[in-house]
């Protein structure tokens, strides 16, 4: 008997889970705002640089009777296909032999100079973002991309901290103290003074954004009984697709990058103040020796289940031996080292690392550059958005049939051979380019899906957690290195592509060596995937799995491990929920 089994005889799946799933999975739609922040409050407007301060468009305009659009060309010269003003050069001198009517005139030869007087920024798009407000273009155009990956090293920072703390302190501490911190620092970005303070702010929530989705996560699934996880993980994953077209809306809305800043962080408090109804996980709280705690938690789920009967028969002795089986399982100090020891852990942590990294590199380079579409930047949130749903259900229906490997290594192939494609796509077929890339972006979001149930199915109960958190850092670096690489354009404007499709590529030919798991049970402990997957001689894995097994535990409650002694007989990192699919992480 597990603590599972403990679930059901308390409701199961009823109406605390309901409410408490709920009000868990509400903030993800603003999760998708945080992450994909940085295209409406970074976006690029139309610009050009600014006259001389000695000029004025409009009494030129009035003086010369013509247009200010047709004067410009006094002072801009054109780029270099010549389809539209330079954006980042001017004449030294104001050339007004171009404004004759048939003027054909060798502009290749007039002397320009960089924008000394600054920009003058188009205002029909966005009012203002952080761009036209720092001057974020020509060669400080980098620094708009390194927002972004500021902020996904803070995610990936917060992933580590927040991961160890709520092993300590609890996921229901943290997540309460991540959402303040969100609500706080989120709107503190919104005055920020400088692009360097504003950096720092973004960091900082970030961390605190990874703080709510991995407790919210945890906190969630160890109140859900086993059979219904997967179904409710896809379910609350449409949270965060839905929340992609709820940022679109906000933005087209506004179009000032600093009262959007506050809008999206604002109802973090919200989420804080009703954040105080959630109950500790009743798991974490036995394997942390705080068992009267847990009972009372458990008597509440039952009350709210509506069986309250169960608060006579629920008692101390009842709990635990529930929970004999998960505190057994703790007794094995495991650490991320134990995922490279073996080799059949070797191969699929390897081969999880490649795809973990593919799959977000590749996801946040298409979804972090809206702009290069030539569609409406509010429009093509939308549309990005719309297609996770039809994205998810269908990673559904081939994982089912299909298999997880197949399915997993078709996302990546498909992927990466439409973001080849649309390099071949010319520029003006605007809606054929849209049309492949959100194609992409689908599959990509197939991936993601696929391997969020793909990892937890590989790796076994004793170490799933830690082996989730292992690889989904390779995903925090691949999103954080997304941004970057979209700077190479200015080499090779096809260069960004083939890096984000080259990734892809790679990455299917890894997935091709992970075992399938379709149909097969999950694996409980290192040796289960040895026997599995490892394809060795039961000698062979025998000797190799010996050092999984040195740890003892002592008559008093002391567990000894490789010489180093634990009190209470626990490893906190080790309490998290051992029966995790992972699809409840979307």
């Amino acid at each position: 008997m597990g603590f599972a089994d403990l679930l059901e005889e308390v409701g199961g799946f009823g109406r605390y889970q309901w409410i408490h799933v709920t009000l868990i999975s509400l903030p993800g739609l603003m999760m998708a705002s945080q992450n994909l922040l940085n295209n409406f409050v970074s976006g690029v407007p139309t610009h050009h640089c600014s006259l001389p301060a000695n000029y004025s468009l409009q009494n030129l305009s009035h003086s010369y009777q013509v247009d200010e659009k047709q004067l410009l060309k006094a002072f801009i010269p054109p780029d270099s296909l010549g389809n539209r003003l330079d954006r980042c050069r001017r004449y030294t001198e104001p050339q007004w032999q171009l404004l004759a009517i048939n003027s054909s005139g060798n502009v290749s030869q007039l002397q320009t100079e960089e924008c000394l007087d600054g920009w003058t920024f188009d205002r029909s798009e966005f009012l203002a973002t952080t761009v036209s407000e720092w001057g974020l273009v020509c060669s400080s155009r980098p620094l708009k991309q390194m927002i972004q990956t500021i902020y996904m090293g803070g995610v990936l920072t917060g992933a580590i901290v927040y991961g160890g703390l709520s092993d300590r302190f609890g996921r229901r501490s943290v997540l309460i103290w991540s959402y303040l911190q969100v609500a706080v620092l989120g709107c503190s970005s919104a005055l920020s003074p400088t692009y360097t303070v504003y950096c720092i702010f973004r960091f900082l929530t970030g961390m605190a954004v990874s703080g709510v989705i991995l407790n919210g996560v945890s906190l969630k699934v160890e109140w859900i009984p086993t059979k219904e996880r997967t179904l409710v993980g896809t379910l609350t994953s449409f949270f965060f697709t839905f929340g992609q077209m709820v940022l679109a809306g906000l933005a087209y809305w506004l179009r000032d990058w600093r009262k959007l800043q506050l809008v999206v962080c604002a109802p973090q408090l919200l989420f804080f103040a009703y954040s105080w109804w959630y109950s500790e996980s009743a798991r974490w709280l036995v394997l942390n020796r705080r068992s009267e705690d847990a009972l009372k938690s458990l008597h509440r789920v039952a009350r709210i289940n509506g069986k309250p009967e169960m608060v006579d028969k629920l008692t101390i002795e009842v709990l635990h031996s529930h929970m004999r089986k998960e505190i057994e399982s703790t007794q094995k100090s495991l650490t991320a080292f134990d995922l490279l020891k073996t080799r059949g852990m070797r191969r699929i942590s390897i081969c999880l690392i490649a795809v973990w990294f593919a799959t977000s590199f590749a996801y946040y380079g298409l979804a972090m550059d809206l702009q290069k579409f030539g569609v409406g930047i509010y429009l093509m949130q939308i549309i990005f958005g719309a297609v996770d749903f039809p994205a998810k259900l269908l990673a559904l229906g081939t994982l089912t049939y299909l298999g997880r490997r197949v399915s997993q290594a078709a996302c990546l192939f498909l992927s990466a051979t439409i973001i080849f494609a649309n390099i071949f796509v010319p520029t003006d077929m605007q809606t054929l380019r849209t049309t492949l890339a959100c194609l992409g972006k689908g599959f990509t979001s197939a991936s993601f899906t696929t391997v969020y149930l793909y990892t937890g199915e590989l790796y076994p109960t004793i170490i799933r957690q830690t082996g989730m958190g292992f690889v989904s850092t390779m995903a925090r670096v691949g999103s954080m290195a997304a941004p970057a690489v979209l700077i190479l354009d200015e080499v090779l404007p096809a260069l960004p592509s083939l890096v984000y499709g080259g990734a892809a590529v790679l990455a299917g030919g890894f997935a091709c060596f992970l075992p399938e798991t379709l149909n097969i049970p999950l694996p409980d402990t290192i040796e289960d995937v040895e026997e599995k997957w490892s394809g060795r001689s039961p000698a062979s894995r025998h000797k190799e799995g010996m050092s999984l097994k040195e740890g003892l535990v002592s008559l008093d409650g002391t567990l000894s491990h490789e010489g180093v002694v634990l009190k209470d007989g626990v490893a906190l990192k080790d309490l998290k929920e051992t029966e995790e699919t992972g699809l409840n992480a979307l």
